[in-house]
């Protein structure tokens, strides 16, 4: 009985201990999702559109997009590691992410990130002025294969998707093109109007307005199939080139981020994508949904990580 009631007693003590060793209710202040590009793009657009749809009630605390552009994005995946990882720092994450440390550019990477949501994906495209001498793919690859290093592409910085789709052309077709990297897709199509580039590999979601108003012409998609708003342009894979490049956009977090903040934003996110309001503003934007939860958003990455290690050494990509 004497035992009992030391044991009794014990378990009071350690009971009225707990709440000192609880963990703190999350979120108690503001979270950051950073943009590693600047703003007035896709990337940038989507993380606003996401902050939009987090904020209170969803979240407890809002979302605050903070763009930090450089050094092909990995300035701002940089900022997001420095920091402890307890799930007040969010990144934009974004396929480049898997070819900017092949390039030897920053010692952030993908697998520095927990990915939690997918929420679209959108096929490159090569489009030029609407005042270019070409109306189709083939001409344009063939003047491009007759006057070598003449071709000026624009992409969304050095490393990025763009690049890389531009890389891979170039590389199918045995073309010398000459790469202009911009700091973000808005820049990159900004160039492509001014007449400072003639063509760019941006996805064509981003430049797609510009399409529909007469200003630019898309001659070909890197997609599976024809997009449904450009029903009458060509894939490259209809041409015999099995050129398939896209950039993605969900959210992250630093590895280490305790598993319960993970799986609060992965139900968040889940809801933001099923939002209706979420969902206009993306087409609005001229974006693709493509949600994609927690374990798929991750095989994704994998399958696509290992891909590029394999493509990579045969573009020969430079900074």
């Amino acid at each position: 009985m004497k035992l009992s009631r030391i044991l009794l007693a014990a378990g009071l003590c350690i009971g009225s201990t707990l709440p000192a060793f609880a963990a703190d209710p999350y979120p108690v202040r503001p979270m950051e999702l950073v943009v590693a590009y600047a703003p007035g793009g896709g990337s940038d657009n989507m993380a606003r559109a996401i902050a939009e749809a987090a904020k209170p009630p969803l979240m407890a605390e809002p979302t605050l997009v903070s763009n930090r552009p450089g050094a092909s994005g990995s300035i701002g995946w940089s900022y997001v590691t420095s920091t402890k990882p307890d799930g007040y720092r969010l990144v934009l994450m974004t396929p480049e992410m898997l070819v900017v440390p092949l390039m030897g550019i920053g010692k952030t990477t993908v697998d520095d990130f927990q990915p939690i949501a997918r929420f679209t994906d959108d096929a490159s495209s090569i489009t030029v002025r609407a005042d270019a001498p070409w109306n189709t793919i083939e001409e344009f690859l063939a003047y491009a294969k007759a006057n070598p290093d003449k071709v000026t592409i624009s992409n969304a910085g050095n490393g990025t998707i763009p690049h890389m789709a531009a890389a891979a052309v170039g590389e199918k077709y045995g073309l010398a093109l000459t790469h202009v990297p911009y700091s973000g897709s808005a820049p990159a199509i900004l160039g492509l109007l001014a007449g400072d580039v003639q063509a760019t590999t941006v996805a064509f979601a981003e430049l797609r307005q510009y399409v529909e108003t007469g200003k630019l012409k898309t001659l070909a998609v890197m997609a599976n199939q024809r997009l449904a708003a450009l029903d009458k342009v060509p894939t490259f894979k209809e041409k015999g080139a099995d050129l398939n490049f896209s950039v993605w956009r969900g959210i992250g977090v630093p590895k280490g981020t305790p598993r319960e903040v993970v799986e609060q934003w992965r139900e968040a996110a889940r809801r933001i994508g099923m939002t209706p309001a979420f969902q206009a503003t993306v087409q609005r934007q001229n974006l693709t949904l493509a949600y994609a939860d927690t374990p798929q958003f991750t095989r994704d990455i994998q399958r696509q990580a290992d891909a590029f290690k394999t493509l990579f050494p045969k573009l020969r990509l430079t900074q």
